[in-house]
């Protein structure tokens, strides 16, 4: 009589890196093909422990060398303390039990829930990795999954339409210092949503199927940087926003060449279907070039005016003017005096934007920020770190608000003489530009006072190099001192809030000998000494600092 474990064959689905486009993990999903093991294996903690371990030997039996996800319920590890099988298995396959992560799933309705906690610090404590699966469309409680402190978490792609909820759970990810991923999407929407709302990794049919042969290979939409999570700020193109000419979809050419003509400022003309939503788009000089052409209204006139259209180009009502000009810049060189199509949450026009007039305001935005530049350091003021405190805190960013400057600063320009003074302020300028990575914002607001606006993740190696390096000043030794308020979502209102939650850290640290860093964070009393005396130097950890 043939085994149970003879019916059930296994599927690789991979997990997909948002940033990067490549294949970060495989998940080895069960395939029965007979029975339903799988409401089995929910009721019997070893079954499931051994369809685990079974998942593993599959995966080696195809050669593939990608960190590998497996499945267990939530009520297994609770029975079981722990997953004798799986490490057995994983042993055998000569694979590290950090190269496999635990995804755990629900129910963990009657699961008890000290128990279940014992066990994944068991296996956490071997060096498997733990994964809190099915968030959103399963019942694991709140409490229970900060308890957990799971390295990755996987939403339901059902949560996307909720972005509430997804910016929530973004957040306690970067508290918990977890992955956020989306499985089960399906659509390029889906995936840009993903990639906005935080996600740094999804799975899902849209990418790759689950397949009988582990897949390197995935494809990944190409994301306009009105995807990004973390967009270049500049002026809306809210303030850019002109009305647009609208024909239905099917409109002829003769209508068009008649609106054109009839109204010499329109640029073009956006066919619309039965929704608002744009689905070709008629440029001015090409359309009347071709209809004045030898035979050209004879051969256009009655036709579909969506033959002589391009795809339009489109981008979101939240959107930034230079994230329009990224629009742009990625298409062909011939359209780049087309008109834009502003399209609202549901991809309705609601107007159009003119490549002239966002180069005239970015020019004009770029003197006035070239004015307010530092002199001495060619630094953005606080007018700068400060609008992008405010639109993080508008965002619902979790980010770290620094303060910056030279200990004891008077007695260098007294002693050694303003020219060093001077050249020591813009050492330290130029050691913060080159600190800076990713979305940090570096500000000098004045004498030798800096801002940084980062990534909590950022802020290690930055105070490395920073308070670690050997500053002098006229044959003085220098040292720093740094100030840092971690202000999560809802921590604070503005930056005006922000910048009195950082002056008491400010001070603390300006009462420590020596380079300091002193980190408090929003809403909550005392601070901790990061750096000072009796505390080791900061060094990488590669980890953010906890929220």
């Amino acid at each position: 009589m043939p085994s149970w474990t003879d019916t059930v064959r296994f599927a690789f689905q991979p997990v997909v890196n948002l940033t990067t486009g490549g294949v970060s993990a495989l998940e080895i999903l069960a395939r029965p093909e007979a029975g339903d093991i799988l409401a089995q294996a929910r009721r019997d903690p070893e079954l499931d422990g051994r369809l685990a371990a079974l998942a593993i030997r599959a995966a080696a039996r195809k050669e593939t060398l990608l960190p590998l996800h497996v499945n267990v319920f939530a009520g297994t590890l609770a029975d079981l303390g722990g997953l004798g099988a799986l490490r057995e298995a994983v042993r055998e396959a000569g694979r590290l039990p950090w190269e496999v992560t635990v995804d755990i799933g629900p129910p963990y309705t009657h699961v008890p829930q000290h128990a279940l906690l014992e066990a994944v610090t068991a296996v956490r404590a071997e060096g498997f990795r733990i994964c809190a699966d099915g968030i959103g469309d399963g019942d694991v409680p709140l409490r229970l999954l900060t308890d957990l402190a799971p390295e990755l978490m996987k939403l339901d792609v059902s949560l996307l339409t909720r972005p509430a909820a997804v910016r929530a759970m973004r957040t306690l990810c970067e508290q918990l210092g977890a992955l956020l991923s989306v499985e089960g999407v399906e659509t390029e929407s889906q995936c840009a949503a993903a990639v906005s709302a935080g996600a740094q990794l999804a799975q899902g049919d849209l990418f790759a199927p689950p397949t009988r042969l582990p897949a390197a290979d995935v494809y990944v939409p190409a994301l306009s940087p009105a995807h990004s999570a973390s967009p270049r700020s500049g002026p809306s193109v809210r303030q850019f926003v002109r009305p647009a000419a609208l024909l239905p979809a099917m409109a002829s050419a003769g209508q068009v060449r008649a609106l054109l003509t009839g109204s010499p400022d329109v640029s073009g003309v956006l066919l619309v279907n039965s929704s608002g939503v744009p689905v070709r788009s008629v440029h001015r000089s090409r359309f009347l070039l071709s209809m004045s052409a030898r035979y050209g209204h004879a051969l256009y006139a009655d036709r579909p005016a969506a033959k002589l259209g391009d795809p339009p180009r489109t981008v979101g009502v939240d959107a930034t003017a230079w994230e329009v000009l990224d629009v742009v810049a990625d298409g062909d060189r011939d359209r780049t005096s087309d008109d834009v199509a502003v399209v609202d949450r549901y991809g309705r026009c609601v107007g159009v934007v003119r490549l002239a007039d966002l180069v005239r305001a970015l020019a004009e935005n770029r003197v006035e920020e070239a004015a307010a530049l530092n002199p001495l350091t060619r630094l953005p003021g606080s007018d700068t770190i400060t609008g992008e405190v405010d639109r993080r805190i508008a965002d619902g960013r979790l980010f770290a608000l620094s303060w910056l400057d030279v200990d004891h600063f008077k007695q260098v320009n007294d002693g050694a003489g303003f020219a060093a003074g001077d050249e020591l302020i813009r050492s330290v300028g130029r050691a913060l530009q080159h600190a800076a990575s990713g979305a940090t914002r570096v500000g000098h607001i004045g004498g030798d006072d800096f801002l940084v606006l980062a990534d909590p993740d950022t802020l290690d190696p930055l105070a490395t190099s920073l308070l670690d390096a050997p500053w002098s000043a006229g044959g003085r030794a220098i040292t720093l001192s740094l100030a840092t308020v971690l202000c999560a979502p809802g921590s604070v209102t503005d930056h005006r809030q922000a910048a009195a939650c950082l002056a008491p850290l400010k001070k603390a640290a300006k009462a420590l000998n020596g380079a300091s860093w002193v980190l408090g964070r929003a809403g909550l009393p005392g601070h901790e000494v990061r750096r000072g005396p009796g505390t080791a130097p900061v060094r990488p950890s590669g980890q953010a600092v906890a929220g």
